[in-house]
Parts: C-alpha cells; sequence; structure tokens
C-alpha cells in the first residue's frame, strides 16, 4: 500500500469545476466540514480571471501535524471538467483516486492503472431529481458534497449544521442541499467501499482556531487600527481589503445615535488619484489607506515619492500577484519587493511590514497605521493573493482594548505654545525624524512645502548643500526604522548547522514542512523569517553566522536575495536562490529539492 493510501486526516483533496457554476459554495462547505471535525486545514482556490466558462480549482489540504502549504500531487481529485480531465489525472499522486461525473463515459481519458477510478453519474441524477436548469447546475457541486462525505467519512451532521447557519433565513434551501447531498452519499455508499483509505476522522473542536482569509483580516486590522478615510480603485486580488474594510466599518463605525457614518471611503478615477485621497487624507490628520496590487502600486509611485520626501505618513496595501505589466491578476507571487523598497525616481526606501498569514494580516494591520506615522513616511502592507484570497486557519484574533494610536512626533495646540518658534524638517532628537504638525490647528504650527527641493525650515530651495542635508537626514531615519519595524523570527535546528534558510511571506509554511521533511533525511538547517524591510538586526547576524544561506522566495529574479546583497555586500558568494514563480503557492517539495540538490549539502542514505 503506499504512502497515498494510507493517510487519515493528511490528504489533499482537489475539485477540478468551471468558473461561474456555482462551486465555491460547495467546496467551502467541505473546507468547513473538516474544520468542524477538529482537523487543520487550509483550503486554496485557484481561478481564472474571468467571471464565467474557464476551468477552477480548489484545493484542500487537510493536515493532523498543521502543515498549510501546498503539496505538489494530489490524493483525491473530483473531476467536474470535461475540458481538464487529462491534467487533473496527471495531477493525481500514485495510489489517489479520481472521481468523475460518469454520465457521459470517459473511460478511454482515464488511463492510469496506478490510481482508483470512480465514477458517479451525477448530471444524470440530478436530471432525475430537480427540474429546473439552473438548480440541475448548482446541486451537481452539492451532489458531490455527499459523495466525499461517505469516500472521505465526513461527518453528515456537521455538514447539515453548516448548511443550516449559512440558510438560516432561507429554510427551503437547506432542503434542497441536503436531498443533493444524500442523493450523492447514498450512491456512494451503495457502490463504493466506503470510507476510502484516504480519509478523515474527528480530532476535536479546533476551539482557540478559526478559519479566515487575509482580506478581510486586513480590512478588520485597519478598522482597528483608527482608519477612517479609504481610497481606491477596484484591481484584483486587493478588492477584498476594501469590501471587508467597508463591511466592518457599516458595523462598527455608526453612530448609533445619529446614525452618521464616521468613515469615509472613495472610489477613485484612477490608482494615482487614490494614492493623492491617502496622503491628503493622512496629512490633515485622518488615518487613510489604499489597497492595490502591483500595477497600482507603479501608478502610484509619483504620489510615492512625493510623501516620501515631504515626510508625509500614508498606507499602502499591497496583496501582490503576478506580473509583469497586468501579468496573471488570479495567480500569486512575490514579485513587488523591489518595487515597493524603492518606489518612485530618485534616492528612495520605504518601510515593508511582510505577514505570513492572515492573524498576522491583522496585527500588521494596525502597526502599519503607527509606523507610518512615527517615521512620517509612506509604509507597504505587503501581502499577497495567496494570502489575500484563500482560507487559512489561524489562531483566534486577539486585541488589547488599551491600545491607543501612536502618532509619533505630532505637536499639537499646548507644545506648540511652549515653542519659540515650529521648524517642520529639523532633526532635533537625532534620529532623523522631525516633528509634525496638523493643518489649522494652530496658526504656529503653519508650514509650507513641495515636492521639490526644501530645507530644513520648509522653505524652497535649490542651493546644494541644504538639499543635501534633508537627503542625508532621511537616511538617519531610515536607520532609526531598524529599530522600529517588527524583527525577524529565528528558529533554531535541533543540531548544529552552518545551513540557513531565509523566507518570507506566504512561503512560510513551505520552509516550516520542508525542515521536517529534511531533518528525516538527516539536513539541519536553521530558519529565520524576515517579517520587515529595513531588516533588523538580527537578519544581518544570521547572515554573518551561516556559511550557506537559502533564501526561499516567490518571484524570477531573486528580488530578496537582491536586497540583502544590497544591505551585507559580503555574503554574495553564501546566498543561494530558491524560486517559485509560476503563479501558484509555494509548495513544500520546491524547497526540500532546491536544498538538497544544491553542491555540498549531503543527504543521509
Amino acid at each position: 500500500m503506499s504512502d497515498t493510501q494510507s493517510r487519515i486526516n493528511d490528504f489533499v483533496l482537489k475539485i477540478g469545476t468551471v468558473n461561474g457554476t456555482g462551486s465555491a459554495s460547495a467546496n467551502g462547505l467541505i473546507m468547513k466540514a473538516l474544520f468542524r471535525m477538529g482537523i487543520p486545514v487550509t483550503g486554496k482556490n485557484l481561478f481564472p480571471s474571468n467571471i464565467q466558462g474557464l476551468p477552477t480549482w480548489y484545493e484542500v489540504r487537510a493536515s493532523h501535524k498543521g502543515y498549510m502549504s501546498r503539496r505538489s500531487h494530489v490524493d483525491v481529485m473530483v473531476a467536474m471538467n470535461a475540458q481538464t480531465y487529462q491534467k487533473d489525472l496527471a495531477e493525481v499522486g500514485s495510489g489517489g483516486f479520481l472521481i468523475y461525473d460518469s454520465t457521459w463515459p470517459r473511460e478511454k481519458d482515464l488511463n492510469r492503472h496506478d490510481i482508483t477510478v470512480l465514477g458517479v453519474p451525477l448530471s444524470k441524477m440530478c436530471n432525475e431529481n430537480f427540474s429546473v436548469a439552473r438548480v440541475r447546475i448548482l446541486m451537481k457541486n452539492v451532489m458531490y458534497v455527499g459523495v466525499l462525505a461517505a469516500l472521505l467519512d465526513i461527518d453528515l451532521e456537521v455538514i447539515k449544521k453548516l448548511l443550516q447557519e449559512t440558510f438560516a433565513s432561507k429554510p427551503k434551501l437547506i432542503d434542497s442541499n441536503m436531498k443533493a447531498i444524500m442523493l450523492g452519499y447514498e450512491y456512494a455508499s451503495d457502490n463504493f467501499t466506503c470510507p476510502l483509505p484516504v480519509r478523515a476522522e474527528a480530532m476535536g473542536d479546533n476551539s482557540g482556531n478559526i478559519l479566515i482569509n487575509g482580506n478581510d483580516a486586513v480590512g478588520l486590522g485597519c478598522v482597528y487600527a483608527g482608519a477612517t478615510v479609504g481610497a481606491w480603485y477596484p484591481i484584483t486580488p486587493s478588492t477584498g481589503v476594501m469590501d471587508a474594510f467597508a463591511g466592518y466599518c457599516e458595523r462598527f463605525r455608526i453612530d448609533p445615535e445619529t446614525h452618521e457614518k464616521r468613515f469615509c471611503i472613495i472610489q477613485a478615477e484612477d490608482e494615482l488619484a487614490a494614492a493623492g485621497m491617502v496622503i491628503g487624507a493622512n496629512w490633515v490628520g485622518a488615518r487613510g489607506f489604499t489597497p492595490t496590487s502591483g500595477p497600482g502600486i507603479s501608478l502610484m509611485s509619483e504620489f510615492i515619492g512625493f510623501a516620501y520626501y515631504a515626510e508625509l505618513p500614508s498606507v499602502f496595501i499591497n496583496v501582490q500577484r503576478a506580473g509583469p505589466s497586468t501579468g496573471m491578476p488570479t495567480r500569486t507571487q512575490q514579485g513587488d519587493t523591489m518595487l515597493c523598497a524603492y518606489a518612485s525616481h530618485g534616492d528612495t526606501r520605504h518601510p515593508m511590514l511582510i505577514p505570513s498569514n492572515p492573524h498576522e494580516c491583522f496585527e500588521m494591520a494596525v502597526q502599519v497605521f503607527d509606523l507610518a506615522e512615527r517615521l512620517q513616511t509612506p509604509v507597504f502592507l505587503m501581502s499577497d493573493l495567496d494570502i489575500g484570497m484563500n482560507d487559512w486557519m489561524v489562531p483566534e484574533l486577539n486585541w488589547d482594548d488599551g491600545y491607543r494610536p501612536d502618532r509619533g512626533k505630532l505637536l499639537g495646540p499646548e507644545e506648540l505654545a511652549e515653542m519659540d518658534r515650529f521648524v517642520r524638517y529639523l532633526d532635533v532628537d537625532g534620529d532623523g525624524i522631525p516633528y509634525r504638525t496638523l493643518p489649522g490647528e494652530d496658526p504656529k504650527g503653519a508650514y509650507f512645502t513641495r515636492g521639490s527641493g526644501h530645507n530644513k525650515y520648509g522653505g524652497y530651495t535649490e542651493d546644494s548643500d541644504e538639499y543635501q542635508e534633508i537627503i542625508d537626514r532621511l537616511l538617519v531615519k531610515w536607520d532609526t526604522a531598524k529599530t522600529m519595524v517588527p524583527d525577524a523570527i529565528l528558529s533554531q535546528s535541533s543540531k548544529d548547522t552552518r545551513l540557513g534558510v531565509i523566507a518570507y511571506g506566504s512561503s512560510d509554511g513551505a520552509v516550516i514542512e520542508a525542515r521536517d521533511r529534511l531533518a528525516e533525511l538527516g539536513v539541519y538547517v536553521n530558519y529565520l523569517r524576515i517579517r520587515a524591510f529595513p531588516f533588523s538586526a538580527e537578519v544581518l547576524e544570521f547572515l554573518r553566522n551561516h556559511e550557506t544561506i537559502y533564501v526561499v522566495e516567490q518571484n524570477r529574479d531573486a528580488q530578496m536575495k537582491s536586497l540583502l546583497m544590497l544591505e551585507a555586500n559580503d555574503i554574495a558568494d553564501r546566498l543561494v536562490s530558491i524560486r517559485h514563480y509560476n503563479g501558484m503557492p509555494n509548495p513544500t517539495e520546491c524547497v526540500v529539492s532546491g536544498i538538497t540538490e544544491h553542491p555540498g549539502t549531503e543527504v543521509a542514505a
């Protein structure tokens, strides 16, 4: 019996359907049912950039060890789309299972002898039991939920309860959905040996954990951070951030007595305009942000440079997708690392916060506003499509009710009254960060500046020395930023090693699992997860203390490796790139093979 055939709560289920057929609800039902059974799960929606008609897939990984990364092969494939039968067939691991709609014969297309093929006449059963054409399409997807419930031993009572929660206001839908589920369940029970060797088994109730996507978590974090202004231009995959923010504002930002909305959401005419609105909002004292993706950052670059030089706090949330140009809008990547680090022309450097999961998206969505105001500069929150639009199991979100926004060096009328003179761009404390004021609060705090040359007093200048004084002070601020950003997280190996791995963002899960698999092969590596740029001191220390450092990232040009080399230019010969950039989430196997196949790595026989 192969490994594929002997796993309980350790499998990958993949469902291939057609975009626009209502499969999302059915797929979500399966994943939530597994979660309710206490099984650690994650779901990945692999969908095309159109509304209807093209192939789409949904992957559910169940892992009793809590692994959240993607695997390169599938244990159970539900092939509902005839257009992709051959591709779906090829992804099934040896010893795995393929389920298909046998209403129409497909035997000649399913010519593998190392897997088990199970045919279920789903369309025929729907035609016999449902009369409305659209209902037949929808119920076919629901019916395979019942088939999988029988084959994988998913608790029917849990599924029923989920339906009751989903359709509480529409009880008739509960009955029709349960009818379809039971039709699939009974067919599978009557015709196949159930459950399969690859199956689910209750592990508890997953208390202390939730299922959430990164976009929802960011939107909620922005509310808790005190953001009241959101300016945006729609773009996949960041639109969900503003949708979530708007939804939470409707719940929490409307005065219960006057019904006055205490927030402002503006859909701008383009990304550049959205950036200008955000900068203006922060300048007058509100907390504003814009969610976007790589193409949007490109268009915003002019205003980003202005905010950097004029030293105006502003927040940019980049949910990265595949590039270049408009690339593949519905595929994930970490291709904007260099773009955001140095956005705009001239000498610019921008802090970036890099979450690895939705839980950190929530936390960093708060931190990014504090950091922007403390540093008086644009700050980027670097999510990606995998984190932003997919469902992750993470610990429950916690909140400190004692939190108060950190406005940084913001002078009010009382502080100004004690000063002889306010000077906008003067470094008083030696940390490179000047003091600022809000317009209209006190005439003493008024100043005028522009995005062209200015001196430390805020006046216009084209004097070379005065210009350079400002530019050099911004480097002092950059050094200060290194002490303010979130620390990197170090995971030491159980054995001494001179091998190190650096990763960031959504690659974290692949590295965590890969380290366990590498240890089984006798290969031990220390792991440092970068959470911010500029790099804190422990990043440079990690680089110095390892002979070989594998840098795992999801882009073609090894952008994080380049950033590391710029910060520590004597370590280039020790950095080895492990890159994955086809638009799919980084699989564990990519990290394992990247390390084991590198010359000099000793693997136990």
